[in-house]
C-alpha cells in the first residue's frame, strides 16, 4: 500500500481532510457522488508511481467540516475549496481528474482558476444545459426525482432510483478487482450529497464560451459500457463544443473503480499528451 500523506486545511466555512500518495507531478481526484479522499484507492494505488495524487473529503463529507451547516452549497464553493487546496501544496498548475459532480466541480475550477490547472480530465460531468432540449428535460427531471424520492421515501429508494439512472454496474470489472466495503458514514455522506450536493449539480451552469476558450485544458471523457446514460451524452457534446475529440475510458459511469488499472493506463496516456 502506497504511503498516504493525510493533513487538514481550514478554509472559509469548513475545514478540509485530504491525502497525498506518491510522488511526481500533482494530480488532483474530485471525487463523484458522496466520494471522499478514499473513494478512488483502487486507481490511486494504479498512479501513485508516476503522480503525487490528492484526495479529499468535500465539505460536509467525512472527515471534512462545515461552520454554518444551514447554508445551501453549490459548485462554485466546491471549486474554491479546490482552488485552495491546490495553492497549499503546488506554485504550479496542477493535472485533474473529476468524476460525474467531481467533473462538474473541476470544469468551474478551470474556468475561474485557470493558473492553477495544466489539464482537467472531466469524465461524464452531468452539463444537462448541453443536452438537446428534449434530452435535456428528461435527464433534469430524472435528477430532480431522485431528490424528491429521497425526501419522499427514504435514502434507499433515492439509491436504487440513482443507480438505474447511471446504470451502475460491478458485474464487468478487472480479474481481481474487490470492490471496496462502505464506509462506516456512508449513509450520512449519502443523505448530505442528496440534501446538498446533488440539487447543487443540478443547478450548475457554465459559462460556454469560457470552456471554449479553454478547450487546450479539457479534455472530456467518458465510459466504453455507459453511452446510453445522460452524462456520457453531456461528455460528447462538451466535446463538440470544444472541438476536442472525446476520450473513452474503460467501463461505465464508475469505471475507475472497476477497471483501475486499465483506467489509469488511458489516464496515464491523456495527461502525459501535449495540451492543444
Amino acid at each position: 500500500m502506497t504511503e498516504r500523506k493525510a493533513d487538514v486545511l481550514p478554509v472559509p466555512g469548513a475545514s478540509l481532510y485530504y491525502e497525498v500518495r506518491g510522488s511526481g507531478p500533482l494530480l488532483l481526484i474530485l471525487a463523484g457522488g458522496d466520494g471522499g479522499a478514499n473513494a478512488s484507492d483502487l486507481l490511486v494505488e494504479q498512479l501513485a508511481g508516476h503522480y503525487a495524487v490528492v484526495t479529499y473529503d468535500r465539505r460536509g463529507l467525512s472527515r471534512s467540516t462545515r461552520q454554518d451547516e444551514a447554508d445551501n452549497l453549490d459548485l462554485t464553493v466546491h471549486a474554491d475549496d479546490a482552488a485552495r487546496i491546490l495553492e497549499s501544496l503546488t506554485d504550479e498548475p496542477a493535472d485533474v481528474l473529476g468524476f460525474s459532480i467531481g467533473a462538474l466541480i473541476g470544469l468551474d475550477l478551470a474556468a475561474r482558476y485557470p493558473a492553477r490547472v495544466r489539464r482537467l480530465v472531466a469524465h461524464e460531468p452531468p452539463l444537462t444545459q448541453l443536452l438537446p432540449e428534449a434530452d435535456r428535460t428528461q435527464a433534469v427531471q430524472a435528477q430532480q426525482a431522485i431528490e424528491d424520492t429521497y425526501r419522499d421515501a427514504g435514502l434507499l429508494q433515492a439509491m436504487q432510483r440513482f443507480g438505474a439512472m447511471t446504470q451502475l454496474s460491478f458485474d464487468d470489472r478487472e480479474p481481481g478487482v474487490e470492490l471496496p466495503r462502505p464506509s462506516a458514514d456512508r449513509a450520512t455522506n449519502l443523505n448530505f450529497f442528496l440534501t446538498h450536493d446533488a440539487p447543487a449539480a443540478r443547478r450548475y451552469r457554465a459559462d460556454p464560451d469560457q470552456l471554449k476558450a479553454l478547450a487546450g485544458k479539457i479534455q472530456p471523457a467518458a465510459g466504453t459500457t455507459s453511452r446510453n446514460i445522460f452524462p456520457h451524452k453531456c461528455a460528447v457534446r462538451l466535446a463538440e463544443l470544444l472541438g476536442t475529440p472525446l476520450a473513452e475510458f474503460p467501463g461505465g459511469h464508475s469505471g475507475f473503480l472497476t477497471h483501475p488499472q486499465a483506467f489509469a493506463t488511458v489516464l496515464r496516456r491523456h495527461l502525459d499528451s501535449p495540451a492543444a
